[in-house]
């Protein structure tokens, strides 16, 4: 687990010059691997080139350290991430008569590359954003992992090609200041990230999941392919008792991959469905007491430390519990909002830090639960967009914006409670009678016609959806499948991913996630729906293969997740700056925002005549970003 970097100059450099960028793009991310860095140059006739790495050693301590080469020297590779196949893959080659010299994932990676070339990509079962220069090709190939778990920027204008783990180091490196993307705005304003390709900087990308750049030397000419091609959807005929069983092994198998280090390792413990089974078997394939870890909130409507409680006595782990209220987070907030280097508005991501800060205490390698709502339908929005079917061929339009009106008044909130009322007006406004509506249930922030009424025209930017309809080939979303699979491709790269990444690896921790396997992904794919949402129960058949392992009803108990109380902390400790973004004289001189519609929205929430949580965080989160960017 470390951070990557690389430059090439499209013009001869001076490989000390080539160096000292590589140092200053690798001192920005020396949280992400502060145990040693290594750096890789050269200068050709018309090109420079330089690939580093700062390395957190998990695997491999004593000769893990990189860049590693091939033998002759002409191929070199920087790697970020684990490949938990890596054993099996180099047992293979061993077999084939390679010679290896460490035990590390990285030389496996070259090895195969060696072998295999750039097929080498599909055999790989782990999370990574890697490098490789191969001189003999005059090619550059920078690979990212199938759900996009470690991140990877990018940017070719006419001097240089720069990619980094993380967008300061990469933004270092331009001789300019980016402009704000239009694209990347909205689709911020409408999601409350950004996901993939784009990023808040115009010129500026993230190298989608599953997809391997490949970059010409001599001709400066920059493709991108994908790894895994989209396999048929095919919905399989097997029984539920055998899915179940199945379901429960493959589980097992993937926690127990995902668990090899060198390094102390516990689990992320929440209480909910997906973390409370992730430790379970933990437990079942360990020896000895687990460690779990878990957080709560003085707020009592926010806290369910007595869940994971519950699931800490039942597997008998060292459990560690951190309580936590505004005053943990006021110092804070500013270094874990910014580390995102662009605007981030999932409030979850100040207790993952907080929690990554104190499970790193304790341990290097933390497991998560990441990825089994996408992977078992576990999400509200899946059971709210067949629902969306439903209720729209039987309840008229007209009728619908009648009950729509009246809940604005019945089920107004002045405070940031989500409890019922919350929950059946959310319901309420997610309803849809357009094909697409699923693109609107994951809008978090702003709907369509919402972001037109905040932003100016100049910075307005219809149908940003477009891309990822052309990219999943799912314009209207019918089935639970699709709407995974838009997921898949954007909220679990873009928002969760995203969190959990930048949160962790601030503390150096690394985490990681059995879920997200793409076998078991693409296993769960072709189940029958109701294997997975049955009437009410999500996930159904994971809760199937685990219920006996826990108390007679416990997985089936409702979680609200991992919610964090700023719609009140913006009416109190975050009040002053709030109501600086929302001064008159800032707003014309920052020119992207309509005065009186923000203002308005703003002074409501803070009023208390309207609870506007999700969308004042959502321009909170951006104004403290633009503001440190751009120095105002």
């Amino acid at each position: 687990m470390c951070g990557i970097n690389g430059i090439l100059y499209k013009s001869s450099k001076d490989d000390q010059a080539v160096k000292q960028a590589l140092t200053k793009m690798n001192n920005l991310i020396i949280h992400r691997g502060p145990d040693e860095d290594g750096t890789f140059s050269f200068s050709g006739t018309n090109f420079a080139l330089g690939m580093a790495m700062r390395r957190l050693s998990i695997i491999d301590l004593s000769s893990g350290q990189q860049p590693i080469y091939s033998k002759d020297k002409s191929i070199v590779i920087v790697f970020n991430g684990e490949i938990y196949n890596y054993k099996l893959l180099r047992e293979q080659l061993i077999i084939d008569g390679v010679e290896l010299h460490t035990n590390s994932d990285t030389e496996v990676i070259l090895k195969l590359y060696e072998q295999k070339g750039v097929e080498a990509f599909k055999l790989l079962d782990g999370m990574f954003a890697f490098s490789i220069y191969d001189a003999n090709m005059n090619k550059v190939f920078i690979a990212r992992d199938f759900f996009g778990e470690k991140p990877l920027y990018y940017t070719d204008n006419k001097d240089k090609l720069c990619w980094a783990s993380e967008l300061k180091s990469l933004v270092n490196q331009l001789d300019y200041k980016p402009e704000i993307s239009k694209k990347g705005l909205n689709l911020y304003f409408k999601l409350t990230y950004i996901p993939a390709p784009f990023t808040i900087y115009e010129g500026v990308n993230k190298l989608e999941a599953n997809k391997y750049i490949v970059y010409d030397t001599q001709t400066f000419e920059l493709n991108i392919e994908t790894i895994h091609k989209e396999k048929p959807k095919t919905t399989s005929n097997v029984s539920f008792n055998d899915a179940k069983k199945e379901v429960r092994q493959r589980v097992f198998d993937s926690v127990a991959s995902r668990s090899i280090a060198d390094v102390p390792l516990g689990t992320f413990l929440s209480g909910g469905v997906d973390s409370s089974v992730v430790s379970f078997c933990l437990s079942e394939i360990n020896d000895s007491k687990i460690e779990t870890f878990s957080i709560g909130f003085e707020k009592a409507s926010y806290d369910e430390t007595d869940k994971s409680r519950v699931v800490a006595n039942q597997i008998g782990s060292n459990h560690h519990e951190f309580i936590i209220n505004e005053n943990d987070l006021k110092h804070n907030i500013n270094d874990i909002l910014l580390n995102f280097d662009e605007p981030f508005a999932d409030s979850s991501s100040l207790p993952t830090y907080l929690v990554s800060n104190k499970t790193r205490s304790n341990v290097t390698v933390a497991l998560t639960g990441d990825g089994g709502d996408e992977v078992f339908g576990g999400y509200n929005k899946y059971y709210v967009g067949k629902l969306n079917q439903k209720y729209t061929n039987v309840v008229p339009k007209v009728l619908h914006n009648q009950i729509d009106k009246f809940s604005d008044s019945f089920l107004k909130r002045k405070d940031d409670n989500r409890g019922f009322k919350y929950k059946l007006n959310k319901l309420i406004k997610t309803i849809s009678y357009d094909d697409d509506y699923y693109w609107g249930i994951i809008s978090l922030g702003f709907q369509n016609d919402e972001i037109n009424q905040y932003l100016n025209t100049d910075f307005q930017s219809p149908s940003v959806f477009d891309y990822y309809k052309a990219e999943t080939k799912i314009s209207s979303p019918k089935s639970l499948n699709d709407f995974r699979t838009i997921d898949r491709h954007i909220s679990l790269e873009g928002d969760m991913l995203v969190k959990v990444d930048r949160t962790s690896m601030m503390n150096s921790l690394e985490c990681r996630a059995p879920f997200l396997n793409r076998e078991l992904f693409e296993f769960t794919m072709t189940l029958p729906e109701e294997y997975l949402i049955k009437k009410w129960s999500k996930k159904h058949i994971l809760k199937e293969a685990f219920k006996d392992d826990f108390p007679e009803g416990f997985l089936e108990k409702s979680k609200q997740g991992f919610g964090v109380p700023v719609g009140d902390w913006l009416r109190e400790g975050l009040r002053q700056e709030l109501e600086r973004y929302i001064d008159l004289s800032f707003l014309k001189q920052q020119a992207i925002f309509n005065s009186d519609t923000i203002v308005n929205l703003v002074k409501n929430h803070l009023s208390g005549k309207q609870d506007n949580t999700f969308k004042v965080w959502t321009y909170f989160c951006f104004q403290k970003w633009y503001t440190y960017t751009y120095n105002i």
